[in-house]
């Protein structure tokens, strides 16, 4: 399913390169005459912000992985396979100088091979008949090609790239010809020749930068028997991509379509923890770009881009002013992760526009929660995961985590647990965090962790209630009697009285007693109610009008409490977080 829609994506996007040619960035030209003389290289790179960006070329494309063999593009390639000479890197301090010859002749090979005849190949022709490599390495950009080591193009002076020229281009479609096995394709049920290497994919973050595989069988057939390193995976003797056979041409249809997705313009891709998502729908839709803000953090400023528009509608979808796009057709998600050389399927996703809309929109709402007006109401989904991980280091989330939360999302069924749990213990072990700059307390509770607690329990609510218990409000709720949020709501008083009475604490009952509060309120509960009492009689002689305001809240909160429980199940913990939170921000929040 993965595979036909990526097909499908391809035969519906006439812009993306055809059978036999593919887009690559190349950073410097081979300058030629034509006669053959060399004249120069020609950096092709542009700066785009700190970083240099090489200026894309169409390119005939190998039509597979290159693997560990000897296999050369036609036209452009590397220092070695282009020129014949050997480059040390940091991998391979000592390069086999009897395989670069090899490389240098299988791309010689190539040129030699295209049958007919015209200028821009006679030209390339007779730059091997000439002494080249003596003049290249006194060219004055020789250092920077060398140290850069990455691939070159043939360009003739004043007619441009030698895949330019319209003849040339004739003259290698021309010489394409199969002559690999043929077979049925499962793409497509037709007969074809069958590809044994996938063409690389690039573009998936932490994957092999040189591109990693979505479908391979590591193996290989000696003298009959099923060896290499993952022998078991072959069946009847096959080796490699004969195992599932796909057709060249459909593999070339969904490899380029998924490499255009991943590229790295591309508004239909996003990076969701380990995970590089793609969205792409059946049929032309503006939800295609409009969905990855509702997982990606917001813009910042880029005259290249349109940020203000992209900026109104990354407002529009935080202040639910956002209209779901009334569409039946075929929506994708695709969620990918590096796995060695390969890459695997987090996550894949398929329902209609107009429903995976409807749910996001519904995430949207489930994390809405009151804040200070000064902070972004964006809560995209990175910042989401870095407030559940240690040091807000998002490396540290397990990988699962990720794919179940986004497939939560695009379903609409609840939060994992395992996403209420990593909330409730970074709040545990951030009870008494300061900040390092001022040495002043620091949230705990802060407003990512608070929006991602309040939608996991009403989630969850919505699909398993037995008890009727009512979902969690945007704000404050004095109604709400659930025992846990009430004791939130009663600490962050007990916390506000202490802060009354002792302006600028650096610390407070939070540091000690959070965590015991939460969990075990029978524990700490007497003592903090003891505790308060001393600060209300000492506020009491110093703001007597504060005082009274004080114990009338307390009062309301503990109305219905009739004692303090032995311990708080997990979904209470997290209404505890929530009331705290709750009753912080109206305690902070200035009254009119």
């Amino acid at each position: 399913m993965i595979l036909q829609s990526l097909k499908e994506y391809y035969d519906r996007k006439p812009e993306l390169p055809r059978e036999g040619w593919e887009i690559k960035e190349i950073p410097f030209l081979v300058l030629i005459n034509p006669d053959g003389e060399f004249v120069g290289f020609e950096d092709t790179r542009e700066a785009k912000g700190k970083k240099f960006r090489a200026k894309p070329f169409l390119v005939p494309s190998l039509g597979e992985k290159k693997g560990a063999g000897i296999k050369s593009n036609l036209f452009w390639e590397n220092i070695e396979y282009m020129f014949g000479i050997p480059v040390p890197t940091e991998a391979k301090n000592a390069p086999n100088p009897d395989r670069v010859k090899r490389q240098h002749q299988e791309f010689r090979k190539r040129i030699e091979s295209i049958t007919g005849t015209c200028k821009t190949l006679e030209a390339v022709r007779r730059f091997y008949g000439s002494n080249y490599l003596e003049v290249i390495r006194n060219d004055k950009s020789w250092g920077d090609v060398l140290k850069l080591n990455q691939s070159l193009l043939f360009s003739v002076v004043e007619c441009g790239p030698v895949t330019n020229d319209p003849e040339l281009r004739g003259l290698i479609d021309a010489a394409r010809t199969g002559r690999g096995i043929k077979g049925r394709c499962m793409l497509t049920g037709i007969e074809a020749e069958i590809v044994p290497l996938e063409p690389p994919i690039k573009g998936v973050h932490g994957a092999n930068t040189s591109g990693a595989s979505l479908v391979s069988v590591n193996n290989d057939i000696v003298n009959g028997v099923n060896t290499g390193p993952t022998p078991a995976f072959a069946s009847f003797l096959k080796k490699q991509g004969y195992n599932s056979p796909i057709g060249k041409t459909a593999s070339f249809a969904y490899t380029t379509a998924l490499n255009y997705l991943l590229g790295k313009d591309s508004r239909q891709k996003l990076l969701i923890g380990d995970a590089t998502t793609v969205f792409w729908s059946e049929k032309k839709s503006n939800f295609e770009n409009d969905m990855p803000f509702f997982f990606s953090e917001p813009p910042k400023d880029d005259p290249d881009r349109n940020t203000q528009t992209v900026r109104e509608l990354y407002r529009a979808i935080w202040t639910g002013a956002y209209v779901v796009p009334d569409e039946s057709n075929r929506f994708y998600s695709l969620g990918l992760s590096p796995n060695s050389a390969r890459i695997a399927v987090r996550f894949w996703h398929v329902d209609s526009v107009r429903e995976v809309g409807r749910r996001l929109k519904q995430h949207v709402a489930d994390l809405a929660i009151t804040h200070d007006a000064r902070i972004e109401p964006a809560l995209p989904m990175q910042w989401l995961l870095r407030s559940i991980a240690p040091q807000e280091d998002i490396e540290k989330i397990p990988p699962n985590l990720t794919g179940e939360m986004v497939r939560a999302v695009l379903e609409g069924t609840p939060y994992p647990v395992t996403l209420l749990q990593a909330a409730l213990r970074r709040c545990r072990a951030e009870q008494g965090k300061k900040d390092k700059r001022t040495g002043r307390q620091v949230p705990n509770v802060p407003y990512e962790r608070a929006a991602l607690i309040k939608a996991c329990l009403n989630r969850s609510l919505r699909f398993n209630n037995p008890k009727h218990e009512k979902e969690l409000a945007m704000c404050a709720d004095p109604a709400n009697t659930n025992i846990g949020y009430r004791l939130g709501r009663l600490f962050a008083v007990l916390e506000k009285i202490q802060s009354d009475t002792n302006p600028g604490i650096n610390a407070t009952i939070r540091d000690r007693f959070y965590g015991a509060a939460a969990s075990t309120p029978v524990t700490v509960f007497g003592i903090l109610m003891r505790l308060s009492n001393h600060h209300l009689a000492k506020l009491e002689k110093e703001k007597p009008g504060l005082a009274v305001i004080r114990k009338k809240l307390i009062g309301e909160i503990m109305c219905p409490i009739m004692d303090f429980p032995s311990h708080l199940d997990l979904a209470d913990q997290g209404r505890f977080a929530i009331g705290y939170y709750h009753q912080t921000q109206d305690l902070w929040t200035k009254k009119p």
